[in-house]
């Protein structure tokens, strides 16, 4: 992607949750929420604070993040739809997020 988001914002890929209940029911598109959950996928470079001292941003790309149901705005960059939100549209990181998907992955 060549995209670089300037100050503090961050740009995030959805990331899709399962499309069946633990029943095995099917939950069509049409039913479903969008997802709140998102991996960075690039970041600013930081802001300067009410101090007059320059901050950088406690996210980096490749973090798992969750973000309100209504953050960001939607935008479609090289075909992918994205994300971009100021770093405090984020609510958290998911910790170990990584671990997980690497075991799986091996």
């Amino acid at each position: 992607m060549k995209f670089r988001p300037l100050h503090d914002r961050v740009v995030v890929r959805r990331i899709d949750e399962d499309e069946r209940t633990a029943g095995g029911i099917i939950i069509p598109d049409t039913a479903k929420e969008k997802p709140q959950q998102g991996e960075v996928v690039a970041v600013g470079p930081g802001v300067a604070g009410d101090d007059g001292q320059f901050h950088t941003l406690d996210v980096r790309v490749g973090d798992r993040v969750l973000f309100g149901k209504w953050s960001g705005t939607e935008v479609s960059i090289d075909g992918h739809d994205v994300l971009i939100m100021k770093e405090s549209d984020i609510l958290g990181v998911l910790e170990g997020a990584d671990a997980s998907k690497k075991k799986k992955a091996a």
